[in-house]
């Protein structure tokens, strides 16, 4: 399968190149910017895309790539970054103009391209900017093909050597022609073919699962969400009767999430369940605990405890699968990129487990693994369920996490998943829940004074989970919301909405 490899410089935009590229039905795997020309070339990939990246070209630790792959022949694209540090890197001019570009646009195609095939030359086109330093002289035997008004080279192309450049982000919705721009680089200068599939996607992860595992005893992490649900399926499909699902009862889930993943894998799959209850334990773990990122880490290693004395049931259960996709991965640390949040699976987990573990998500987005869930059958109610962390509730409540304050937020979120249902919105938002704030207001309930919890409602739209907005609730769907969960759910008396997008707030609260 043709191949193209995306160069990570630090950018969490890295992963939605990659994701782009595969949206354009072409395989493409995400490689770190200090691997050597020669381990890159032996992939032998159809092309290589520089990401973008938070340095400057000129910083002291400013990343870069081996130079050889510039004489290797394989097609390159820089991105932002990417076409600054082969602009640098080749005998062109960075400079810090004092005058950066971000947000949208206005771009103008001042020579003929490939990557701007009938892109028309008198008109502009809007782009996603988001630099400090500009290019400001192309390199020899490289002819600038694009402008904006503060950058004179904002696209730059070797046709000879099919090397190419563009300071804007292609890979973002904001740019007008972006995906057409992507698959012009995949198919008109890479000659990539477009054989990436959802079947493929199955076919790859259930080979290397058989590689990985053998003939063990597999234990699954089972939560009930969309992503644990599709590992599952997949794995099973890969071993069959060698895969154990362990569904923990941690007393944080969602209203009735229980009973639906004993139903759907019991019932449906017929896969072996071990249910394990262990409210009491994990209220224990959290019990005075109010930082976020202490509960994650508390939660994330008694779920390992919890999963390991299970595993001393079967002998040679020593393989652990978990539904951790790319945006756990790369909003926990890794690399170049900064710690956003450790998630519970990923640097929430113990250094001495004993498990190995078996990510078959790992490398994609949500929507990819949607789509591998509905290939596998899994019930729609499952895969389109909307993202619910880890963590459970726990990171929905503001403060120590005890099980009245559990009570209270469950029976709201339940209200505000109805409220959004009954308004035909569930399938449109990302997500759609209920916060409580460990903090207590004054109210008037009854002609009688009461003091008790606010409850935020969260509700975004998003494609990846990435960046999101903040989704325009219609008012009377609020009213209602507000409504019935000061009506119906004891200890609230005040109900809030959150309208933070990401950047700068994140989607969950903690």
């Amino acid at each position: 399968m043709d191949t193209v490899l995306v160069v990570d410089f630090g950018a969490q935009y890295a992963q939605l190149i990659a994701r782009r590229v595969r949206e354009a039905r072409v395989y493409s795997e995400i490689v770190p910017h200090d691997a050597p020309a020669s381990e890159l070339l032996a992939r032998r990939p159809k092309g290589i895309i520089l990401s973008g990246g938070p340095e400057s070209v000129y910083a002291q630790w400013a990343p870069s790539v081996d130079p050889q792959i510039y004489e290797s022949g394989v097609p390159i694209l820089g991105i932002c970054y990417g076409a600054q540090l082969l602009t640098s890197q080749l005998g062109g001019t960075v400079t810090r103009t004092g005058r950066g570009e971000y947000g949208r646009t206005p771009l103008r195609r001042t020579g003929s391209s490939p990557l701007f095939y009938d892109w028309p030359e008198d008109q502009s086109c809007d782009v996603w900017m988001s630099h400090a330093d500009s290019i400001t002289e192309a390199p020899r035997g490289f002819a600038a093909t694009a402008s904006t008004p503060e950058s004179p080279v904002a696209a730059l192309e070797d046709t000879e050597r099919r090397i190419h450049g563009v300071q804007f982000h292609p890979e973002v919705v904001h740019t007008a022609r972006g995906q057409e721009l992507m698959e012009r680089f995949l198919f008109d200068v890479c000659a990539a073919r477009p054989a990436w599939t959802h079947t493929n996607i199955i076919e790859s992860s259930v080979e290397k699962v058989r590689a990985q595992v053998g003939d063990s005893r597999v234990l699954c992490a089972l939560s009930g969400g969309v992503d644990s649900a599709v590992a599952a399926a997949l794995v099973h499909r890969a071993i069959g009767d060698q895969l154990t699902c362990v569904f923990v009862d941690t007393g944080l889930m969602r209203s009735g999430e229980g009973d639906q993943v004993e139903e759907t894998f019991r019932s449906q799959f017929h896969v072996d369940l071990v249910h394990v209850k262990a409210t009491d334990r994990f209220f224990g773990v959290l019990a005075g605990v109010t930082d976020p990122e202490e509960k994650r880490k508390a939660i994330g290693k008694t779920f390992i405890r919890v999963f390991e004395e299970v595993a001393r049931d079967f002998e040679d259960a020593r393989f652990l699968v978990q539904g951790t996709l790319y945006p756990d991965i790369i909003e926990s640390g890794t690399g170049d990129a900064a710690t956003i949040k450790s998630h519970h699976n990923v640097g929430g987990l113990p250094h001495d487990m004993s498990f190995e573990l078996v990510e078959p998500l790992r490398l994609l987005f949500k929507d990819e693994v949607r789509a591998v869930g509905e290939e596998l059958g899994l019930p729609e109610e499952i895969v389109w369920r909307q993202p619910f962390p880890g963590p459970g509730l726990a990171v929905r409540i503001v403060g120590e996490v005890t099980p009245e304050r559990v009570q209270i937020l469950r029976a709201a979120d339940a209200i505000v998943l109805e409220e959004v249902r009954k308004a035909g919105l569930y399938r449109e938002l990302w997500q759609s829940f209920a916060v409580l704030l460990t903090v207590r207001s004054v109210g008037v309930m009854g002609d009688g004074r009461t003091y008790a919890y606010p409850i935020v409602v969260r509700a975004v739209t998003s494609d990846d989970a990435m960046t999101a907005d903040w989704a325009r609730l219609p008012h009377e769907l609020l009213e209602r919301i507000s409504t019935r969960v000061i009506n119906e759910v004891d200890g609230v008396n005040r109900v809030a909405l959150d309208i933070t997008s990401k950047p700068p707030g994140t989607i969950e609260w903690e």
